[in-house]
């Protein structure tokens, strides 16, 4: 019972994961953050997938974050919230290390943890009428360093702060603003999209799409790239896919990439 509320649904190159507790908006519980992550570490070594799209069930919510309903059972105290820690932090590494480009697409809310995972999705497409959020000030309750840093690495750390010390939910257009969201369209059209965007990024070559995601992040951190992180720039010239793509280029045709 506890795999089904995170289902997965294949399409050829495509995944899509869903947080799949529409009764409760999606609200995570600590089995659900564990089971995440082992969809996605499964997923991620898996060369026959080109993307994955991560969706709360419905259409209400993407999720508002932690159940509270569990918090006098699995968070009522310090040694219980590290443990529920660490197993949201093991999902949270799961996504950030995931090879294959993650697309978040945002129905209605996404507070709290639900932001936490779509800041880990590489693009974010939401609603018009999304909202969102991470009120838990109001709670009494802190964001950890591995739950903030996505926040940070999005917006920035002004922009992260303004958001947990005012607490507020905030709409779309605010949210694309504050880098949250990389896309904000018509409700009617952000399963379309995700969709149309997942198909996009599946027709690429797989390979050049997982060293975009690794050198994008690797560009975060502060310590210089070195001669052996340069030289694995030019790799790609070795692959058969960068041969098929420019054989297609020539011949004005749709290449058909392998992955090799």
């Amino acid at each position: 019972m506890t795999r089904d509320l995170i289902a997965v649904d294949r399409a050829g190159p495509i995944a899509t994961v869903v947080l799949n507790r529409p009764e409760k908006l999606n609200a995570l519980t600590k089995s659900m953050w564990r089971t995440l992550g082992e969809t996605i570490d499964a997923l991620s070594a898996d060369d026959a997938l080109r993307c994955v799209i991560l969706r709360g069930a419905g259409e209400k919510a993407f999720s508002p974050g932690n159940d509270i309903g569990e918090f006098q059972t699995e968070r009522g105290n310090k040694a219980q919230a590290i443990d529920y820690g660490r197993v949201m932090h093991a999902t949270a590494q799961a996504l950030a290390a995931c090879r294959h480009p993650l697309v978040a697409q945002i129905h209605g809310i996404c507070v709290g943890g639900g932001l936490e995972i779509a800041a880990l999705c590489d693009l974010r497409i939401c609603g018009e009428s999304s909202r969102f959020g991470a009120p838990i000030k109001n709670l009494g309750l802190v964001m950890a360093y591995p739950e903030m840093a996505p926040l940070v690495r999005l917006a920035g750390p002004d922009v992260a702060l303004e958001i947990l010390l005012e607490g507020r939910i905030f709409g779309a257009a605010e949210a694309k603003e504050k880098r949250l969201v990389t896309r904000v369209v018509p409700d009617a059209d952000v399963a379309s999209e995700a969709l149309a965007t997942a198909q996009r990024i599946a027709e690429g070559a797989p390979l050049a799409a997982r060293w975009h995601k690794k050198f994008a992040r690797r560009l975060g951190e502060p310590r210089p790239i070195v001669a052996d992180e340069h030289d694995e720039c030019f790799d790609c010239f070795d692959t058969e896919d960068f041969r098929i793509g420019y054989a297609a280029f020539l011949a004005k045709r749709k290449p058909g990439f392998v992955g090799r």
